[in-house]
């Protein structure tokens, strides 16, 4: 695997090329520009501000609520998802792990992360996970009230590894196909959708019927799931805001899902995104990769659950909105008129 040298420049190099171009990338968008995965080039920093850590990312995790208050960051191809809070409560059972804190509510997947580093740059100092195919996973960044001290005894006591740039990485196969939609049993469902009793009960119904999310979304009935305007998230949020409706915001990527529960109150357009900016919570959305929004409507024991699914070209979910409830509350009436109001 070539990951230090291409061209006769080392990856450090073409990465210090790029920067003298006068061009503001994150490492995300840098990466892509090299040609390489964001934890190659992380990796081609070693010892100039990065250091490895032992890839044991659940004892890590679990050290970093002696942090205090950090910054968690989710993102995938088009959303990122900023919260500040502390790791208190967060726990393992195999590879599914939960962080379940009024701030920091994370869903983690723990056969994807890999390699993990400690990163100062530009004088912020963070945690930095990436899945097998070194792709960033899940960042955590320290705050002006994080315990300094407490991050550098984790680091010491976790980076008693071979400082090495070398990644085993490997690429994850392509999604297959989906079925032609006159293969997929509509009936049978639909009938299991309308019967369901818990949300979380949806990812097993797909792979029961072996249908794609989306290509499910629009093949039931339009009481289950309609289509909206690509302008959706955008007038959800104002709508939120102005109405001061509670929301949940869920944004993931294959080895994590990070979500926010609460208000939102600063919006703010940017060229080509809408943001979220508020003092704890932060969300870009790149407005123009989003493809298709559905209002979905899906049974439980708690009565129906509704929210607004943003998907991308390739029928990836890029964020989903919910009102904010907790199991064995019903959905909040606001809510649902707030979501009726885009599809009237």
């Amino acid at each position: 695997m070539d990951t230090l040298v291409k061209d006769g420049q080392s990856l450090l190099q073409r990465y210090e090329a790029l920067q003298q171009q006068g061009k503001t990338l994150r490492a995300r968008n840098a990466a892509e520009s090299l040609g390489v995965s964001e934890a190659e080039l992380v990796a081609s920093r070693i010892g100039l501000g990065v250091t490895r850590l032992r890839n044991d990312a659940k004892a890590i995790l679990k050290e970093v609520k002696t942090l205090g208050e950090v910054m968690a960051l989710t993102r995938n191809e088009h959303c990122v998802h900023e919260r500040k809070g502390c790791y208190q409560k967060i726990g393992f059972n195999g590879s599914m792990g939960l962080a379940v804190n009024e701030e920091i509510d994370l869903r983690l997947f723990m056969h994807h992360w890999s390699s993990i580093f400690a990163v100062e740059e530009s004088g912020r100092h963070s945690l930095q996970f990436f899945d097998r195919s070194g792709t960033a996973a899940h960042k955590i960044y320290l705050t002006d009230a994080s315990d300094a001290a407490a991050y550098r005894a984790l680091v010491s006591k976790f980076s008693d590894c071979p400082q090495v740039e070398e990644l085993a990485l490997e690429a994850y196969p392509e999604p297959s196909p989906p079925l032609a939609d006159s293969d997929i049993d509509i009936q049978g469902l639909e009938s299991a959708w309308r019967a369901l009793k818990d949300t979380h009960d949806f990812h097993a119904l797909l792979a029961t019927y072996k249908v794609q999310r989306e290509q499910a979304l629009r093949l039931v009935s339009d009481d289950l799931a309609k289509p909206l305007s690509t302008e959706s998230p955008r007038r959800l949020l104002e709508a939120a805001r102005d109405s001061q409706c509670e929301i949940m915001v869920f944004v993931g990527n294959r080895a994590c899902i990070q979500i926010h529960s609460g208000p939102v109150t600063n919006l703010r357009a940017t060229p080509g995104w809408f943001n979220v900016l508020d003092p704890r919570f932060n969300l870009h959305l790149k407005e123009d990769a989003v493809a298709a929004c559905w209002l979905t409507r899906k049974p439980t024991v708690d009565g129906v659950v509704s929210a607004l699914e943003v998907y991308g070209a390739g029928g990836e979910l890029i964020v989903t909105f919910f009102g904010r409830r907790k199991p064995g509350q019903p959905e909040l009436p606001l809510w649902r008129e707030l979501l009726q109001t885009l599809a009237d």
